[in-house]
């Protein structure tokens, strides 16, 4: 840790806090230490930052913690969380959308019915942030990030910075192909067109649907898996009987089977391994093998 701590520049310390619980950081609740976690306050700074961290030293980022599962061993190197740093929101023209990458989906919605822009409602049901929903393509209730994409700015391991237009990179359902590896996203310009007044109401009904149908307010990631090719997830793991299936102290929601929750004395283990079990009983019976949409990293405890 002293060797990490000797690694960061004198400059950046006030921001970085070391053996940080990132449980406090994840939706799940769960999760390890991170070794450093750094809270950038601009574009320009995380640039900095990553041109005079030393190269061997692992990265890696954090928005809301919405589609993250770290394991009970945390994570070695720097955490990068954007969310409080990275937060610029701006119409930027009659129908163009400047967004960061820590902003949340959900504040995006928001703000483009006030505009008057979409469809942008969809954003409301992506639990995490810009950044997030670009790298994986995020959706919610037929709605998907990159067709509203028309350039993003990114930055590189070295600190480099350059703009990108959306037609460099190919995206499918959940999934994104970049030019290039080794660059993330620190901000988009998002296109829209004129939307009538009703679109906040169709929000309030769309997110009243969720909380009826989803445990929202219970410690999840949200959709643990990716609806495979002309099917649900959720349908195939109820049908499989696992409503209700636990593992310590994660359970398949009863209110939704693609939902996994954290009941308050779970580890990232028993989460994981409940992923496992799901995986393993609905090819079991399905023939179907279920795919996470969280990411899973760090290490064992």
């Amino acid at each position: 840790m002293n060797a990490l701590r000797d690694a960061i520049p004198t400059e950046f310390l006030a921001h970085v806090r070391f053996d940080e619980p990132l449980a406090r950081h994840t939706s799940w609740h769960v999760g390890g230490p991170a070794d450093a976690f750094y809270t950038p306050k601009s574009a320009d700074e995380l640039a900095r930052f990553l041109a005079r961290l030393p190269a061997e030293v692992p990265v890696h980022w954090l928005g809301l913690g919405s589609n993250l599962l770290v394991r009970d061993g945390g994570l070695r190197g720097v955490v990068i969380s954007l969310h409080l740093g990275l937060d610029r929101l701006e119409r930027i023209g009659p129908t163009r959308v400047h967004a960061d990458a820590g902003v949340p989906c959900a504040r995006v919605a928001r703000q483009c019915a006030k505009w008057l822009l979409g469809p942008a409602e969809f954003f409301a049901g992506i639990p995490g942030t810009v950044g997030g929903a670009l790298a994986m393509n995020a959706g919610a209730w037929g709605g998907e990030t990159w067709p509203h994409v028309a350039e993003v700015d990114v930055v590189d391991r070295q600190g480099g910075r350059r703009t990108r237009a959306a037609s460099e990179y190919r995206y499918g359902y959940r999934s994104l192909t970049p030019p290039t590896g080794g660059e993330w996203f620190v901000a988009v310009r998002l296109e829209f067109a004129p939307a009538p007044a009703a679109t906040a109401e169709r929000i309030k009904e769309l997110l009243l649907r969720r909380r009826e149908t989803q445990p929202i307010g219970a410690w999840s990631c949200g959709s643990t898996f990716t609806n495979p090719p002309g099917d649900h997830a959720a349908r195939l793991i109820e049908s499989a009987g696992l409503k209700g299936r636990r593992v310590g102290g994660a359970v398949v929601s009863a209110k939704h089977a693609n939902f996994l929750v954290n009941e308050g004395e779970a580890s990232a283990d028993d989460l994981e391994r409940l992923i496992a079990l799901v995986q393993s009983e609905v090819e079991r019976q399905h023939g179907v093998r279920l795919e996470p949409e969280v990411r899973i990293v760090g290490e064992r405890a």
